[in-house]
């Protein structure tokens, strides 16, 4: 019998929270949920067409510390902008950092 049949069956009863029923809807709500969070972790907000990064984001996708951030902006090596104190940094400038400064290996 599946979960949706066992519930119409106990529909005019009384459900308890140690219910099969009742543990297998809070079964599926959790899994959703966790769907919906890891959905929501791998969505970066745009503006436009252009992406934003954070300073944790960036960080860890250039496996460099967040202090090495902080050295590059106050040394004008990135360019970012602050809005409401958070720093933000257009992925479309790091694309073009990251070419800009890539050194092939050379064949000697």
């Amino acid at each position: 019998m599946s979960n949706k049949e066992r519930f119409r069956n106990t529909s005019m009863n009384l459900i308890t929270k140690t219910d099969e029923v009742y543990l297998s809807f809070l079964r599926k709500i959790e899994e959703m949920d966790n769907i919906v969070s890891e959905v929501l972790q791998n969505v970066q907000p745009s503006i436009g067409s252009e992406r934003y990064l954070t300073d944790r984001e960036l960080s860890k996708l250039l496996n460099i510390s967040r202090r090495t951030l902080q050295d590059y902006r106050k040394e004008g090596k990135i360019t970012y902008l602050t809005l409401g104190g958070k720093v933000l940094y257009r992925e479309s400038d790091i694309e073009k950092l990251l070419t800009d400064n890539y050194y092939p290996k050379s064949n000697d």
